[in-house]
């Protein structure tokens, strides 16, 4: 993670030597690409297609998605579907020392159905794939937008890095890369004061409670010394497995960036992607100060 951190940064700087230069692009979209595909042992020439039919896909996932995104997340799922399936056969033939061919050997020895082993295997990998990339990319960016725009915050940052962890779950807490969680009820439920009835999809608006002043005093105040619980990563049996990678490379990038003697600045606002389920920074360009 430190060498892929390094040599992005190292890169990012070059560019910022000649101009402005879009963070986001340069750095927050390829760090989770080159952790997940290392560690999967994917061949770094896919990782730009990869990134983009995670993109396409998450539509699906959108509160009131239109039917052009809707095509467009049907195409990108079947080209990951296909796309991992190609893989899983590949590590069956010449099989290795990456987590896809440890989990085929692992669902080999439970499942004796060759063709049901490979569906886990398959949902497994996709899952990794579809849980890595976009959410973690406007972490990565929205920490070093919010500490650019609060530089009493970073300097402190600067002065005493064991604060950095904090910082990454007041960013979770503050713009959570996922604002809406779908879930239904197993069972007729009672909220507050609403009946939920069996069956019934409830949308758990996760942005607007990390910013509920009943939970969170000032709690559109970003303060990194905040040291509070946040839902950004769920709860329970959904928490995300993959949230200490996720830290992981916010920490490891943070503490990079700001070790580092170069003092980047905001050259103009973040763009958007119009989302309302899962937040996504399109551009985010620095300048030198």
């Amino acid at each position: 993670m430190e060498r892929a951190v390094d040599r992005l940064l190292a890169d990012f700087t070059d560019q910022l030597r000649h101009g402005p230069a879009d963070f986001h692009t340069l750095v927050s979209e390829e760090l989770p690409i080159i952790a997940i595909g290392e560690w999967m042992g994917i061949p770094a020439t896919d990782y730009g297609l990869l990134r983009t039919l995670t993109h396409d896909q998450v539509f699906a996932q959108e509160l009131f998605p239109t039917p052009s995104q809707l095509a467009l997340s049907d195409s990108a799922t079947t080209q990951l579907r296909a796309y991992f399936a190609d893989l899983i056969r590949a590590r069956r033939k010449e099989p290795g020392s990456d987590p896809v061919s440890a989990w085929i050997r692992t669902w080999d020895a439970l499942e004796p159905d060759r063709h049901r082993a490979d569906q886990a295997v398959h949902a497994i990998a996709l899952f990794m794939i579809l849980a890595a990339l976009e959410t973690t990319s406007h972490v990565l960016s929205t920490s070093v937008r919010l500490l650019l725009e609060h530089p009493e915050h970073l300097e402190a940052l600067r002065r005493d890095p064991e604060l950095i962890p904090d910082a990454v779950d007041e960013v979770l807490r503050y713009d959570a890369p996922i604002h809406m969680i779908s879930r239904v009820a197993s069972t007729e439920t009672r909220l507050g004061d609403t009946l939920v009835p069996a069956g019934q999809m409830v949308q758990l608006m996760v942005g607007a409670a990390h910013h509920d002043p009943a939970r969170y005093p000032d709690p559109h105040r970003f303060s990194p010394r905040r040291g509070a619980s946040h839902l950004a990563f769920g709860a329970g049996i959904h928490y995300c497995a993959g949230n200490a990678l996720a830290r992981l490379e916010a920490v490891t990038l943070l503490t990079a960036l700001l070790g580092r003697s170069i003092r980047p600045r905001l050259s103009g606002p973040p763009r958007w992607a119009p989302r309302v389920a899962f937040r996504r920074i399109t551009s985010l360009q620095l300048t030198l100060t």
